[in-house]
């Protein structure tokens, strides 16, 4: 991608940021840094850098990317919890942060310690194999799976995740045995599978497609409801053999809690024009990404559903974070 003069790559934090000229936001600080709890690589770190990259194109407030992984999202969530509320630090984050408080100890309420700005954008979950891999089919890996009983591994960012809680219900829904190994992040769970040393991997699209477009990865189905624009032909996992299965995989953009209301409001215009700013929405959408832009109280209403969704697994389950 084609990086304009605007924007400024920092070291080794992956941190980014613009360098044009803010524009007078009454309320908004003139430089905003995005947490982003995973590593660089991943979908949500695409994203931010790429809405980064917008709003300085834009001459909006000068952006900074500061990635701290660690703890399945919960150690940049903490810090962005704890930071003052004056919208000079955000957070961006997925399901984890809904995920995350409800199987370990955290020093924050996923409700209550953030102001939720804005659902950005919905992100498409794949299955995919090595491209060397006999596995041409979903039916064909649970096949295998079924044969050889705790043998075949499957490795997603973890453990707690959407993708693991996710795995686990196709796990029960399929009656197959495979070993469940968790990575601090989608590139290092990819990485992995292009090593051969895990046998597939569920991620998100985005992180996923160089490898699909190059042949060195197979997608298999995806876990959303339908189709998704980039791989028209792939088969959801409800239409190989599980009605109903979909995993809800987001971004989303919070505050701490008590930034003022106004701060909100004025963050969530900018981050919603750029997701919708043409530019941007057709790199999401070739990325897999569907921009979604819900902002305030009815993303608020989506959350608290959500968390409620996502603790009813996890109990029926019996999911750990370790």
């Amino acid at each position: 991608m084609a990086r304009c003069a605007g924007i400024l790559l920092m070291s080794a934090a992956g941190g980014l940021a613009s360098t044009v000229t803010p524009a007078a936001f009454a309320q908004t600080p003139q430089t905003i840094r995005i947490v982003v709890p995973l590593p660089p690589g991943g979908a949500g770190d695409t994203l931010a850098r790429q809405l980064a990259e917008q709003i300085g194109q834009s001459h909006g407030p000068t952006v900074v990317i500061e990635n701290r992984p660690g703890a399945g999202s919960i150690i940049g969530s903490d810090l962005v919890a704890h930071a003052a509320a004056d919208g000079g630090t955000l957070l961006m984050n997925a399901p984890y942060l809904l995920i995350g408080a409800q199987v370990r100890k955290v020093n924050y309420d996923p409700l209550k310690s953030f102001e939720p700005v804005c659902y950005l954008v919905s992100s498409p979950g794949i299955i995919v194999v090595n491209a060397s891999s006999p596995y041409r089919t979903l039916a064909d890996l649970l096949d295998a799976a079924r044969d050889k009983p705790g043998a075949l591994t499957l490795a997603s960012v973890g453990p707690a995740t959407a993708q693991h809680i996710g795995f686990e219900r196709l796990k029960r829904a399929a009656g197959v045995d495979m070993t469940y190994v968790p990575y601090g992040g989608g590139a290092p769970a990819i990485s992995a599978l292009l090593g051969n040393h895990v046998t597939a991997v569920f991620a998100e699209y985005a992180p996923l497609a160089s490898h699909i477009k190059a042949g060195t990865l197979r997608a298999l189905a995806t876990t959303s409801r339908t189709h998704i624009a980039p791989l028209p032909d792939l088969p959801t996992v409800a239409e190989s053999g599980f009605a109903d299965f979909e995993v809800d995989l987001w971004w989303s953009l919070f505050a701490p809690a008590k930034t003022p209301k106004d701060t909100v409001a004025q963050l969530a215009k900018l981050f919603s024009d750029a997701v919708e700013s043409p530019s941007v929405k057709a790199k999401l959408m070739a990325e897999g990404f569907s921009p979604v832009a819900m902002c305030g109280g009815d993303f608020a209403v989506l959350l608290r559903k959500q968390y409620e969704d996502y603790g009813r697994v996890i109990r029926e389950a019996n999911i750990k974070s370790e």
